[in-house]
């Protein structure tokens, strides 16, 4: 791969916020050449630069935004950025992505990617123009929710410009604070804007006058002729992106529903009797208006322009919500009106929190409060049942501002219950204290294995075996032969986010590997491109294995294993431990690992990472 005749742009902005110096080097092009971009090459450069025990909130954690090798150019689904540090939620790798219009405009700008360090004396926001990097005084934008911050910086800049902001959840460090690009894209899970806070950084802005002509092609003709056919094959004629565009996320509540996982009141069940007037049916009925594209250069327009129409939150406007907050943020506290949820969403999106962790630490509060473990006096003297939409809709601001019970959820479902006590952890749903997605294992025991052994903690991003368990013909309860389902999503998706690409994209390696010849001159085969991705998923493993991370952190929260499914498909149904484990060392077989889940001597020779 030659970095002159690509369309990588071959540099990286390096930011140290202590000494308040920016400075531009090259791409380490050797670990280019083993990661490609995104997912994989944040993640080399993270594990070289945060030594063993770090506290993901000090100034020694690094936050790292890497784009890919298709970022900027009129590939379809390439407009994404990796949002990549260690986790101040799970104390794991964590990798966090966002699409819009900032990853391409980065791209235009200079820079493959922007790695900071230290932590300013004072708040600060990054901008860079046309390669130029500043740093700017951000002292008037503290307490700024992500809206107004954002149209507050753009107007100190460039209009054209684009901006990744955090709000006052990351302000004020909540464990589960995410950073929003053009306002709602938003890098969600894990706590990528907790660490932004920390290091009193509010904002990024890029601009790159020179546009797509700053982007560099290897074979242009090849490229276009290429891009025209993906567009005409894999997502024109592809049923799956087309029920993206025609449904959409909200498309999943009929059919999770329907198989009895959809997560509700706290996952103590997985049917919700007002599943009707969130489903698929009720969200174009009553708030969709459009469906149309907010990334640079996407030919599937995917995104869902709503506006509350109806009821006490009519005028409520925004994107979404998607199918994690109706559930999570929804039928998991009770919720069954669209108008609170949409509310609860873009609150949450203004305050810079993930809506999915949040619905289920309050979900968590809730099923406390109504089993008398919390009292009225400790939850800021709030009603705070399941269903009550009141104190439902005043709980992100107690929680962004840490207010009262507000501060003690901020921490994370795990930190929360540790500190609850009472009996509280056996409510708690989520994996190295990354709180579950929307999706009920008993009714599916792969998605179970996936949330698992996910390298960030709970995830549905890195494999999603449900769909044809849960919604498809194989039997989702038996755990025979379903490690390798969850293997072969890891696989794939590890490389979608090295490219980075969105999860609609619709094309499989071998197409990728063309891709990636006639834009950067990559000469191999899906083979190769499958070794990239098992490289970066084991480097993944081995940073968590380094923070101590062990077997029985891959686990399955006691609901899930000890209490049967009440009601629906799945009625009668748990995943049993026993189940897990044999689901667990299969898996670990399949990856090279040995019994603790910690790769072979082998297995890094063969991936070539036998120095780490």
């Amino acid at each position: 791969m030659a970095l002159e005749s690509s369309s990588y742009a071959g540099k990286i902005l390096r930011v140290n916020l202590t000494e308040g110096k920016c400075v531009s080097e090259p791409i380490n092009s050797t670990w280019l050449r083993q990661f490609v971009g995104g997912k994989g090459l944040a993640a080399r450069y993270l594990y070289d630069l945060v030594p063993k025990g770090v506290d993901p909130l000090s100034p020694q954690n690094v936050l790292i935004l890497m784009t890919g090798p298709l970022t900027g150019t009129i590939a379809s689904t390439m407009s994404r950025v990796a949002v990549v540090t260690k986790s101040p939620l799970s104390n794991t790798f964590l990798d966090s992505y966002a699409g819009g219009y900032f990853p391409a405009e980065l791209k235009f700008a200079g820079f493959d990617g922007i790695i900071v360090l230290g932590k300013a004396p004072n708040d600060v926001y990054l901008w860079i123009k046309d390669g130029e990097p500043e740093l700017k005084d951000a002292n008037h934008l503290r307490g700024v929710d992500t809206h107004a911050a954002t149209a507050q910086i753009l107007a100190e800049t460039d209009r054209s410009a684009r901006v990744g902001a955090i709000g006052p959840g990351g302000e004020n460090l909540v464990r589960y604070a995410g950073v929003a690009f053009d306002l709602y894209h938003f890098a969600g899970r894990g706590g990528a804007g907790a660490v932004m806070g920390s290091k009193n950084l509010k904002a990024i802005c890029v601009r790159g006058t020179k546009g797509s002509n700053a982007v560099l092609i290897n074979n242009e003709k090849s490229f276009q002729s290429l891009v025209r056919e993906v567009i005409d094959k894999d997502i024109h004629k592809n049923p799956f992106v087309q029920w993206a565009v025609t449904t959409g996320t909200p498309g999943t509540m009929d059919a999770s529903h329907q198989a009895g996982i959809m997560p509700t009141r706290n996952f103590q069940t997985g049917v919700f009797e007002k599943a009707h007037e969130i489903d698929s049916k009720a969200f174009k009925d009553k708030i969709l208006v459009k469906h149309h594209s907010t990334c640079y250069s996407c030919a599937i327009g995917c995104r869902n322009e709503t506006e509350v129409r109806e009821g006490k939150h009519k005028g409520i406007k925004g994107e979404g919500p998607e199918y994690e907050t109706l559930t999570n943020a929804g039928s998991n506290c009770g919720i069954g009106d669209l108008g609170a949820i949409s509310a609860f969403s873009l609150r949450c999106g203004q305050l810079g929190i993930d809506t999915m962790s949040a619905g289920v630490v309050i979900a968590f509060a809730m099923e406390l409060f109504e089993r008398g473990i919390l009292r009225r006096e400790e939850v800021n003297d709030l009603d705070l049942r399941f269903g009550n939409e009141e104190a439902y809709l005043k709980m992100p601001n107690i929680i962004a501002y840490r207010k009262g019970i507000g501060d003690t959820l901020a921490e994370g479902i795990q930190r929360a219950s540790a500190k609850i006590g009472r009996g509280s952890e056996k409510y708690t749903l989520h994996v190295k204290g990354l709180e579950y997605p929307g999706y009920d294992p008993r009714g599916s025991v792969a998605m179970g294995l996936a949330f698992a052994t996910s390298d960030r903690g709970a995830c549905h991003k890195r494999a999603w075996p449900v769909a044809v368990e849960a919604f498809g013909q194989l039997d989702p309860f038996t755990p025979k032969d379903k490690a390798r389902l969850v293997v072969d999503g890891q696989i794939l998706t590890t490389m979608e986010y090295s490219l980075v690409a969105c999860e609609f994209m619709g094309v499989q390696l071998p197409t990728i590997a063309r891709l990636l010849e006639a834009a950067i001159g990559f000469k191999g085969s899906t083979k190769d491109l499958e070794m990239i991705a098992r490289r970066t998923w084991n480097l993944t493993r081995l940073f968590n294995v380094r923070e101590g991370f062990k077997r029985e952190d891959d686990s399955v929260p006691k609901r899930i294993t000890e209490e049967n499914l009440p009601d629906g498909k799945p009625k009668g149904h748990r995943l049993p431990n026993e189940d897990f484990q044999l689901m667990l060392d299969d898996y670990y077989r399949l990856w090279g690992w040995d019994k603790n889940g910690i790769p072979t001597r082998d297995t890094l020779r063969e991936l070539d990472l036998s120095g780490l």
